[in-house]
């Protein structure tokens, strides 16, 4: 199984910006987040036998957490890390001009400035996704990652050509788990929060 996490909150996700490559800590409600992900693994139905993560902080720090749970060391992959915003890094997600949102929705290949596309995030993360798959078809993975990269991997795991991103919503401190039947991705559960409190 390959389990995909999206990390706690930060004040960045709490105010509404972008966030991109910056790299933020968790605040006290991620914190928490982390470590109800972290109960939800090591109890539940697929209890991750290794943890891979993105490089940036409020991905490590959620890992953390379930890695002290499990007695694992995570194992740190460039490629999990959330896509590029460039010069939109930090900024209000409501001062994006309406036509920008357009021509992000409407071309794959449209990047923000001196960022990265959804095109580019799809080749980093298919990568990633086919390296670890013959892995996951035999052991539980779970890989803390971004908004992005999970929508990205289920795309994948779903085979379609159509950039589907912008359909589908990722909660924060939100489990989505992919299966394998006969070596080929199955999308098994999406956007699971019911491991968190009504606190967060």
């Amino acid at each position: 199984m390959l389990i995909l996490v999206r990390h706690g909150r930060t004040s960045a996700n709490a105010a509404g910006l972008l966030q991109g490559r910056i790299d933020h800590e968790l605040d006290e409600v991620g914190a928490q987040q982390a470590e109800q992900i972290a109960m939800a693994l090591a109890n539940g139905d697929h209890r991750p036998e290794a943890i891979v993560t993105s490089p940036l902080t409020r991905a490590v720090q959620t890992a953390a957490a379930t890695a002290r749970q499990l007695g694992l060391m995570p194992s740190v992959d460039e490629r999990w890390a959330e896509l590029a915003y460039g010069d939109w890094d930090g900024v209000a997600i409501s001062a994006v001009p309406p036509q920008a949102w357009l021509s992000w929705r409407a071309d794959p290949a449209f990047a923000p400035p001196r960022g990265e596309s959804l095109a580019e995030l799809n080749v980093r993360i298919t990568g990633a996704c086919e390296e670890l798959a013959a892995q996951a078809s035999q052991r539980n993975i779970a890989v803390f990652t971004h908004v992005s990269p999970i929508k990205s991997a289920v795309r994948w795991a779903l085979g379609t050509d159509e950039e589907i991103s912008w359909r589908m919503h990722v909660a924060q401190a939100q489990i989505t788990c992919i299966g394998f039947r006969n070596g080929a991705p199955t999308l098994q559960t999406f956007n699971d929060t019911s491991h968190l409190s009504s606190r967060t």
